[in-house]
């Protein structure tokens, strides 16, 4: 798997909105899919008793599978972890899943990779007391060690790499310990945990970001939840981060939009006369759309994509993106997909979910490739005008 990186985001094992046919018209899958506990805990009994294990259940055996422990777009309630126990919520509400239950479950599941259990409530969002970051820590070492010592003694989960959770909320010296002592433990990789938030701590965060990422091996995939758009990818990429979770572009789908910000990062002579001559129209088609309020997803609009409910889009007969190669870019335009957000039609969210996410893997290929030319610092400066 190349890296920089991102997982395939799913629902219960599947790409939101798309069929496996969809799917798979998409340009640059991931070689990773991302599952999440809270969606399949409640059907664990069903796969154990398969014992063929998710990949081949869900139709993918093809791609590596990575099992979280929660899904990135819905948050889970605080206040439900012990000492013992760390809470899931699945449809049915919520499972708690002490060390032996989580581990019985990896097992039915058999995924490639899986996030350990972990106390994940200390998070940088936030303000976190010295003694709520400490006990992060100690838990999360805590149940490491129990899920370690249950691997052992499972023939199935021998061919599982557990991917050691690092806690401690805005608390460096915990931060630090914490990655010192999963690292001393046979995990496979390293999930960085707690790193999302507000943009006003977004300095706070990569400063202990830097400092986390300075104390892993290098030779261990670090992975990062709650991370998506793409100005804050590259800042975490520089840092030392190689995986990312795709819910980005499902958020995006589920308000009606379209991903449309270049990463075209090589220069066009045509695109820089037109900015010399000071012609404020759509650069590769990136509309700067200031942030708006929306009610699906509970998430703000940003700048790197095009609300297509707007009235403006009603006679807009260009594709969503100019160049694109997806299915919807060569087939469809933007009033098509606006008449069937207006008129509520299923179509819209598979031909946005289809363009989204084929943009969005584009972006990654487009870091990989300005790493190799040692041109990263021109594509983050194309990303940062994006920006807001």
């Amino acid at each position: 798997m190349d890296i920089p990186a991102c997982l395939l985001y799913t629902k219960t094992g599947s790409a939101p909105h798309l069929t496996h046919q969809t799917l798979h018209t998409i340009h640059g899958l991931p070689a990773m899919a991302q599952l999440t506990l809270s969606s399949l805990a409640e059907h664990h009994e069903v796969l154990a008793e398969y014992k063929e294990g998710i990949g081949k259940f869900i139709g993918m055996p093809e791609l590596l599978l990575y099992c979280s422990l929660h899904d990135p777009v819905s948050p889970c309630p605080a206040g439900y972890v012990t000492n013992k126990s760390v809470s899931v919520w699945g449809l049915g509400g919520r499972v708690e899943m002490t060390a032996s239950k989580f581990m019985a479950i990896q097992q039915a599941l058999q995924p490639d990779w899986f996030q350990c259990l972990s106390d994940g409530e200390a998070s940088c969002e936030e303000a976190t007391s010295i003694k709520r970051a400490r006990k992060s820590v100690d838990r999360s070492l805590l149940f490491l060690d129990n899920c370690l010592r249950l691997q052992e003694e499972s023939e199935v989960l021998q061919r599982s790499a557990i991917i050691g959770v690092i806690e401690g909320g805005d608390m460096m010296e915990e931060r630090l310990r914490s990655a010192r002592e999963t690292a001393k433990r046979p995990v496979g990789g390293f999930l960085l945990d707690g790193f999302q938030g507000n943009p006003a701590t977004l300095e706070t965060r990569l400063h202990l970001l830097s400092s986390v990422t300075a104390e892993l091996p290098e030779d261990k995939p670090r992975l990062i939840c709650g991370v998506s758009r793409p100005d804050e990818v590259l800042e975490c990429i520089e840092r030392g981060v190689d995986l990312f979770e795709s819910f980005f572009p499902y958020q995006v789908t589920e308000r009606g939009c379209a991903l449309t910000f270049s990463f075209d990062y090589q220069p066009n002579p045509e695109e820089t006369l037109l900015q010399q001559n000071g012609i404020q129209e759509e650069i590769k088609y990136v509309d700067q759309t200031k942030k708006i309020k929306t009610t699906s997803c509970n998430q703000e609009m940003t700048s790197f994509e095009i609300n297509l409910k707007e009235k403006k889009y009603q006679e807009d007969f260009d594709p969503l993106v100019r160049g694109c190669s997806c299915y919807c870019c060569k087939n469809h335009t933007r009033a098509y997909i606006h008449h069937l957000l207006v008129t509520n039609e299923l179509l819209a969210g598979v031909l946005l979910m289809m363009h989204n996410f084929e943009h969005y893997f584009g972006f990654f290929h487009s870091i990989r490739e300005a790493l190799k030319s040692d041109r990263l610092a021109q594509l983050k400066e194309l990303i940062r005008r994006q920006a807001s």
